[in-house]
């Protein structure tokens, strides 16, 4: 595709965006923004929720990883299905009981502010860095696309891509994302099937063919249980998709803003449970997409140095109609813009009333300072998407989980301990419990292979990273009677 025809595509697709918003978000005030007015209908939420749970990342590495572990994330999106039940009856009636805005107030209810501020850090860490990398790979492909064949600088490419992504969030917030999401799940859904169509067409192949292509290829495995060495081990996928959609969705304010704009819990939950098992099913067509890429790429010597340029490189290199380029353009722009703003107006909503706080303002001030504050954060986020630009040399998909096993992990145990654990807890230590968790599984998985026979740790090491807050927090714990 010439960078005239992405530019054409991507304007298209703003005029819908912006529209969209507009009319969604024009009559927000504070509440809206925050919570939706949690007046949200649950069939739109849980729609709009397949939409925010698939990134750029997904829509860009999952294809490509299935040379690496075919069909073994389906191991993991089924420990997601597994959290979101537990979000869903354990997590969902708590926030509702107590009437959140942001869910670490949780925190300062339970323990003190000192775990409230350590909270809504670890949140601010985990959400700027997640939704960078995530914006991140939208940018490197226009850079590809668009900014690199016009000699124009990377930096040039972060800022306008932020600047967008603040236009159309800084008024509705959670109102307009809402149905923001809702567009991307449309994009995204159509995106992928008629991309699926052209390739079993380029390939020569019926639909039928092309599913009976993609299940006799070895790319197509989906459970391993041979070896808990592997990092492909069912359990080890298993168990950290169940924890991880736990942290990353239901102790993720980005995510939760979203659930808790539904009328009540018993909506919310009706919400979390159908979008669990939708997203299964979109996820099984990412990879079967990126088994017919591979079949394609082989039939025509097509050489892939990196997994997450065999999608970008073959929809848009000119070996199919111009249609598939743009249907590529379109899913990547929904998928990635959308899942920036969210995470902008979550980052935006925790600053605002877990860091600076809201108590004793007026409506007028509290605006004031949302819309600095949302400013602020867009500015940030460009900056921190150049730095990690510079030094990433991983796969994007494989970076976002390592960071959730690391940052999520504190987040995890504080909330873990909370609900489950009747001790009192020293507000005052926490933390530093908090800041010796992540360091100690940095240790655990850098030695694991030399001190466990080879055991490489994956993404359950999130699971290890939130024990070891929950032991932390009961050294630094009192008897409830005691206190």
């Amino acid at each position: 595709m010439s960078p005239l025809s992405v530019l054409l595509t991507l304007a298209a697709y703003f005029v819908i965006l912006f529209t969209v918003s507009y009319l969604a978000g024009r009559k927000a005030d504070n509440a809206g923004f925050f919570t939706g007015n949690r007046r949200s209908s649950w069939p739109v939420v849980a729609f709009a929720m397949i939409g925010a749970s698939i990134s750029g990342v997904t829509y860009v590495s999952v294809p490509g990883m299935v040379k690496d572990s075919g069909f073994g994330y389906l191991q993991m999106v089924l420990g997601f299905i597994a959290g979101q039940f537990i979000i869903a009856f354990v997590l969902t009636p708590l926030f509702y009981r107590l009437n959140l805005v942001s869910v670490y107030e949780y925190l300062e209810s339970r323990f003190g502010r000192a775990s409230y501020r350590t909270g809504a850090w670890f949140f601010f860490l985990s959400k700027m860095l997640g939704a960078a990398v995530r914006l991140m790979l939208v940018c490197i492909t226009l850079q590809l696309l668009v900014f690199g064949p016009c000699g124009l600088p990377f930096v040039l490419n972060a800022a306008l891509t932020v600047a967008l992504v603040w236009l159309y969030t800084w008024r509705g917030g959670v109102k307009s994302l809402i149905w923001t999401d809702s567009l991307k799940t449309l994009c995204l859904i159509v995106s992928v099937v008629l991309c699926i169509g052209y390739m079993a067409s380029g390939l020569g192949l019926t639909l039928d063919g092309a599913a009976e292509a993609v299940m006799s290829s070895e790319l197509s495995r989906i459970f391993f249980f041979d070896d808990p060495n592997n990092r492909q081990y069912f359990f080890k996928q298993f168990l950290a998709g169940v924890f991880t959609t736990i942290a990353m969705n239901g102790l993720d304010q980005d995510m939760m803003q979203r659930n808790l704009s539904c009328r009540n819990s018993r909506e919310s939950q009706k919400n979390l449970l159908t979008s669990a098992v939708l997203q299964f099913f979109v996820i099984l067509l990412f990879l079967m997409l990126g088994v017919l890429l591979y079949l394609f790429a082989e039939s025509r010597g097509i050489r892939v140095e990196k997994s997450d340029e065999l999608f970008p490189l073959i929809a848009t290199g000119g070996y199919l109609p111009i249609v598939v380029g743009i249907l590529f353009i379109v899913g990547l722009t929904a998928s990635a813009y959308s899942a920036a703003g969210s995470a902008l107006t979550a980052l935006t909503t925790s600053f605002t009333v877990d860091i600076l706080g809201i108590k004793g303002k007026t409506e007028a001030e509290v605006a004031r300072l949302r819309r600095r504050v949302h400013a602020g954060m867009a500015v940030l986020m460009g900056i921190v998407i150049v730095a990690i630009n510079l030094l990433n040399n991983t796969s994007v998909i494989n970076a976002v989980y390592t960071l959730a096993s690391y940052t999520y992990g504190p987040i995890l145990g504080l909330f873990a301990f909370g609900i489950f654990c009747r001790r009192r807890v020293r507000d005052r230590y926490i933390p530093l419990v908090a800041l010796a968790s992540p360091a100690l599984c940095y240790v655990l998985q850098r030695n694991s292979e030399a001190w466990f026979g080879g055991y490489q740790f994956s993404y359950e090491l999130l699971i290890f990273n939130a024990l070891f807050t929950c032991l932390g927090l009961w050294m630094v714990s009192l008897p409830r009677k005691n206190v």
